[in-house]
């Protein structure tokens, strides 16, 4: 009789019982294996190019492990705890007229900030989702499609907040937010960054691509729009936002850590292709964080320079890793 082969026989080797998420994100990308689609099919060449032929290389994608091990079931149970200690700070008892009480300059600036950022984190959230389409590992796709999710959280819970603050100003300003999409295309401190992401939404080559969102954009972006947002609203005792926004930063940090839990020890082809996607994007990702602080008003420019250097600090093991390498 053939051998029968146990169940999760090919996670054997550990010689212990998996984990549920050993279960559930080993070996899901069957193409990957059999070095292509079952069937020819131009969506085929499309990864030949893009995802095996990317300079970004390493023999076995599939022994990464997201340091939170986060299965679908353990990120709803997280994810519905975030929202419920949401709905805690918004609920209208906690909130009543609170944006009455809040400073006219303060408004105008979360006016000015807010409704834009719904677009900018919908490109992020496109981003990531293609970096796990692109992916070469199921357990790479499963975490790039979780952060998509966090991004889809963010832009929820802005839209959210932005309702709510024109229904306490409808007296004041009933449109408050209403020109979120004018301002994110025609306002020029909103401009680099519109240029970075649609610019990042054609980059194809999937190493690029993740390298581009989440070693040299979103690490500022992040930086800027929650920590730095978050203590400017605390100084203007908006505390409701304030906390909103540190419960994004949660998702943010665990973003950066599966990033550089994946970057740090990979292979290379042809020189260091990190070292020269971060060269190309860097500056862009600078230039649009530089001119996207501008709306947050006088606090702008030094907010921008401390998302920026903490930026740059956390991306100081991936360099220091190609230099033992070499």
């Amino acid at each position: 009789m053939p051998s029968q082969h146990k169940t999760y026989w090919h996670l054997k080797e550990a010689r212990r019982v998996p984990s549920t998420y050993e279960i559930g994100t080993s070996r899901l990308l069957y193409h990957v294996e059999r070095g292509g689609f079952a069937v020819d099919l131009p969506t085929g060449e499309w990864y030949v190019r893009h995802q095996t032929g990317s300079p970004l290389l390493h023999p076995r994608w599939e022994e990464f492990e997201d340091p939170r091990a986060t299965t679908y079931s353990s990120y709803v149970r997280m994810q519905r705890e975030q929202e419920a200690y949401l709905a805690r700070v918004f609920a209208p008892t906690a909130v009543a007229n609170g944006a009455g009480a809040l400073p006219a300059d303060w408004l105008q600036i979360l006016e000015a900030t807010f409704s834009p950022l719904r677009f900018l984190f919908h490109g992020l959230q496109m981003a990531a989702a293609y970096v796990g389409q692109m992916a070469p590992s199921g357990r790479i796709a499963v975490t790039a499609l979780f952060q998509a999710a966090d991004e889809v959280r963010r832009i929820h819970g802005i839209a959210r907040r932005l309702g709510q603050l024109r229904d306490q100003l409808r007296g004041r300003s009933p449109d408050f937010g209403a020109d979120g999409r004018e301002r994110w295309q025609s306002d020029p401190c909103w401009q680099p960054m519109r240029r970075a992401v649609e610019t990042l939404l054609i980059t194809y080559d999937w190493g690029e691509a993740l390298v581009a969102l989440n070693v040299c954009l979103k690490p500022m972006v992040d930086h800027l729009f929650t920590a730095e947002f978050a203590t400017g609203a605390e100084r203007q005792g908006d505390h409701a936002d304030a906390q909103m926004l540190r419960s994004f930063a949660d998702d943010c940090a665990w973003q950066r850590a599966w990033t550089m839990r994946l970057l740090l020890g990979r292979k290379t082809a042809g020189g260091d292709p990190v070292a020269r996607w971060v060269a190309r994007w860097q500056p862009l990702a600078e230039e649009a964080t530089v001119a996207a602080a501008t709306s947050l008003g006088a606090s702008g420019p030094a907010s921008a320079a401390r998302a920026t250097a903490a930026a740059v600090a956390w991306m100081e093991p991936l360099k220091s890793d190609r230099r033992d390498a070499d």
